[in-house]
């Protein structure tokens, strides 16, 4: 990634996303209604009458990430960790996302692991920046990188380790439908990436070892 790619994958990433002109939430309902008149439903009957609201309130769920910022969660560090300075993973972080393709979830477990510089972050906001990038629309590959972006450069951690795995239902119960099929993806910066046998110990560790 040359220079002037990376400065804008960096600040996308770490800031918020840009507040768009927003349809009110009688609009997202009546978005919602159509959708249901448009697959045979009649929106107006008893089981549905409720629904469009549902939904909404869902959504505000669903992606509430588009309101939270990574600087905000990481920029708590202690620096009292009595000389360590060896790997800290946090691994099997579940989550949920939706697939930007579809709109259909995808869900998994994110394993996220970096070597501290100076300082070390509370172990929660790691599973909390998943989150944050989890609950938009996504693509497998985005969220990964996202994550392992926003923790190095917000850490200035000596190298960041993320691997997710997930399930999506966009190929499960739709088009070529192969439930239980994993997609598995990884990113590496700083001493990861440049150490094969540092990733081979976080892939080791991910998968239940020590190395």
């Amino acid at each position: 990634m040359d220079a002037i790619a990376k400065k804008l994958a960096v600040s996308e990433v770490l800031a918020k996303p840009p507040a768009h002109p927003r349809p009110s939430r009688a609009e997202a309902e009546a978005a919602v209604r159509t959708l249901l008149a448009w697959a045979g439903e009649d929106p107006a009957r008893e089981g549905l009458v409720d629904t469009p609201a549902r939904v909404a309130k869902a959504f505000e769920e669903f992606y509430k990430g588009y309101n939270e910022c990574p600087v905000d969660i990481l920029s708590r560090t202690f620096e009292e960790v009595g000389g360590y300075d060896d790997v800290v993973l946090v691994k099997d972080i579940p989550f949920y996302s939706h697939c930007e393709h579809h709109m259909v979830p995808f869900v998994g477990k994110a394993h996220v692991g970096y070597y501290p510089q100076d300082r070390v972050v509370g172990l929660s906001k790691l599973a909390r920046v998943v989150d944050v990038f989890a609950r938009r629309l996504q693509t497998q590959e985005n969220l990964t990188a996202q994550v392992t972006l926003a923790i190095d450069e917000i850490l200035k951690p000596r190298g960041v380790a993320v691997m997710i795995e997930s399930e999506h239902q966009c190929m499960s119960m739709r088009g070529i439908q192969k439930q239980g099929a994993k997609t598995i993806t990884n990113q590496f910066t700083g001493v990861f990436r440049d150490d094969p046998a540092e990733q081979l110990r976080f892939l080791t560790m991910v998968r239940g070892g020590e190395r």
